[in-house]
């Protein structure tokens, strides 16, 4: 493994860098005070359209896409240092159009939709002129089991038919989301990972209600946010099937395997955020006559998030390359690693943080807060920790339960 930078991701790393610092952190501040204190939050501010614009004329634009023909082509080793800066600012995914949800429906669009469905909702997710949200979650079971979803997606002729409840549905606060991708049930009587179909809803469809915005810890993100959603007899062409009935579960494996490599990248760079806002804090407060960073052992602490983040950098790199040498396959238990470790170590590390700027830490001064609440929820999206550790351990486990008692060599005589 070679986790060196080629000449094509230093390039576009530095110039991501480079907009980061220029454009987007001279104005970031301001831009979350402005959605706090407007009268209307879940309006886009037009600074993030200005953004976006100058991203897209400076060629940082759909980045994630492995592909030239709807990106840069970048692997997922090359993006992963990308995504890592972008991790270091709220806005800057958005700004570059490579924020969640709709990258991962971008893919599933790209690797699955038909050209049909490609050009009436690809094109426009890649020109940034919608947005879009994903309903799989559901609050009447435990959808850490993505069988137990009870939504239904019905086949009546050449209709589809969708009725259920979903929440937490990323992005759909958003005044320009208007495309969903529904998770629902098919056939009940099908092998468990083939009962369920991906459907493309329009969100202006009759019988689809918007019910709630649903705030992370009091934080509601506008303007994207993330809403529980009624389907009530949803009708929509057999065409909006995505891939085929049945297809569901295959279409979202692929769907998060690179997406949870981008979640924990971006995870490494607001680690790195963390800790470089609690050194400035740590040398410049004083208190019982030392710096902060000389008091209660905050020096280990400070070792030890610097040990956590570089551990979990090389963890998340390896898989990366795993994905692009192996597959999801051959990757399959990093990507779960990898999805438990990087909250855990940001949750610390901003905890760490917090603790010394003290009560400023939990204000809205700081982004300290945003980013705790931020790696605390993704311990649960994208799957909870109990499920990814639990492919890990299966998985390590595999060759030793596959095998006959007397091959064993270890225990007592």
């Amino acid at each position: 493994m070679d986790f060196g930078l080629s000449a094509r991701t230093r390039d576009y790393r530095g110039r991501v860098m480079q907009f980061i610092q220029t454009e987007i952190e001279p104005v970031e501040v301001g831009y979350h005070r402005q959605v706090r204190e407007s009268d209307d939050p879940w309006r886009p501010l037009p600074i993030l359209a200005e953004l976006q614009r100058k991203a897209r004329a400076a060629g940082l634009w759909n980045l994630f896409m492995p592909d030239e023909e709807h990106g840069v082509g970048l692997t997922h080793l090359e993006y992963a240092p990308l995504v890592e800066e972008m991790g270091r600012s709220f806005l800057a995914p958005h700004a570059f159009n490579c924020n969640a949800p709709d990258t991962g429906n971008m893919e599933v669009l790209a690797n699955y939709g038909t050209p049909a469905q490609q050009k009436e909702w690809l094109e426009p997710l890649l020109a940034g002129e919608i947005r879009s949200a994903f309903c799989m979650t559901e609050p009447d079971v435990a959808s850490s089991d993505a069988t137990n979803m009870a939504a239904t997606a019905d086949i009546d002729g050449d209709e589809v038919v969708v009725n259920g409840l979903k929440w937490w549905s990323t992005g759909v606060g958003h005044p320009r989301c208007e495309l969903l991708i529904f998770m629902g049930l098919t056939d009940p009587d099908a092998h468990r990972h083939a009962r369920h179909t991906m459907v493309l809803v329009p969100r202006s469809t009759p019988g689809v209600t918007v019910e709630r915005t649903l705030p992370t810890m009091g934080l509601y993100d506008e303007p994207f946010g993330h809403g529980e959603v009624s389907f009530d007899d949803v009708r929509v062409p057999l065409s909006h099937v995505v891939a085929g009935p049945g297809r569901a579960f295959e279409i979202a494996q692929g769907r998060l395997g690179p997406g949870r490599v981008h979640h924990c990248m971006r995870l490494v760079g607001l680690a790195e955020r963390a800790l470089e806002l609690a050194l400035e804090r740590g040398t410049s407060r004083v208190a019982f006559g030392k710096p902060l960073v000389n008091l209660g052992g905050n020096r280990e602490r400070i070792a030890d998030a610097r040990i956590a983040i570089e551990q979990l950098r090389l963890l998340v790199l390896k898989t990366a390359w795993l994905l692009d040498t192996q597959g999801l396959a051959g990757a399959l238990s990093e990507v779960s690693q990898i999805k438990v470790a990087a909250p855990r170590v940001a949750q610390d590390v901003v905890d760490m943080a917090i603790q010394l700027h003290g009560g400023a830490g939990l204000s809205q001064d700081f982004p300290l807060a945003a980013s705790w609440a931020s790696a605390r929820s993704l311990r649960l999206a994208d799957g909870p920790d109990e499920v990814h550790r639990g492919v890990i351990a299966r998985l390590e486990l595999e060759p030793y339960m596959n095998r006959s008692p007397d091959t064993s060599t270890t225990g007592p005589p």
